[in-house]
């Protein structure tokens, strides 16, 4: 397991506003996955030891492009273990967020997660995005969960068409890797991309960006 130290202040590096309470539920991700991991793999082993910095930090570079405001509506489509959805529903606790995925062990994680930590701003289902059906959210967000289009055809029907914060309109925001040129051009679509590495300067994130279509 992670120092519980090390994990925070990779985090605290980039973010300097976090209540005591936020502080406590992000130091208590590391032991909550790190248990779980060992009965339902949603993490590989070699990632869960450094889950701050591929998994937390990495969801969190969508807080620090997008500040997301009291009462919005977000969808998080292929949660599996709650990526990008949890640190998100920790960094914007006024935000509603709702983890959905098709495989229901993974969940599991999930619902532990939420209960151990109290993130009473978020909610999960198991379905698929295409099933949801009288919901509408202000933006989906996801992280490498297929291709852009399919992505863009589950989530589009999902969002309401409005602008809800000044600086961008409702839409998806997702986070992918590697050279995106023939995804975004079977796409047709144009989004809006931000390399992470601009935003936190580790290594890991060379290659790491995140898209934003707007409706």
């Amino acid at each position: 397991m992670e120092n519980t130290k090390e994990p925070l202040d990779l985090i605290t590096k980039y973010f300097s506003d976090f209540s005591p309470r936020q502080l406590e539920q992000f130091k208590q991700l590391a032991p909550i996955y790190t248990e779980w991991n060992q009965q339902i793999n949603v993490i590989s082993r070699k990632d869960i030891e450094s889950l701050y910095e591929r998994h937390v930090l990495h969801s969190l570079s969508i807080a620090a492009q997008y500040s997301f405001v009291p009462g919005l509506e977000i969808i998080d489509i292929g949660t599996g273990g709650g990526f990008p959805g949890v640190p998100l529903a920790i960094f914007f606790p006024e935000v509603q967020f709702h983890l959905v995925d098709s495989i229901a062990k993974k969940l599991k994680v999930v619902d532990a997660v939420k209960q151990e930590l109290g993130l009473d701003n978020l909610t999960f289902e198991h379905t698929r995005a295409e099933n949801i059906k009288g919901r509408k959210f202000d933006f989906v967000v996801s992280r490498a969960v297929a291709p852009l289009k399919e992505l863009w055809a589950w989530g589009k029907p999902l969002i309401i068409n409005s602008r809800m914060m000044e600086d961008c309109k409702n839409g998806l925001i997702c986070l992918k890797g590697g050279d995106l040129t023939q995804e975004i051009a079977d796409s047709i679509l144009r989004p809006h991309i931000t390399p992470i590495q601009r935003i936190f300067p580790e290594p890991v994130f060379d290659e790491k960006f995140i898209l934003y279509v707007p409706v």
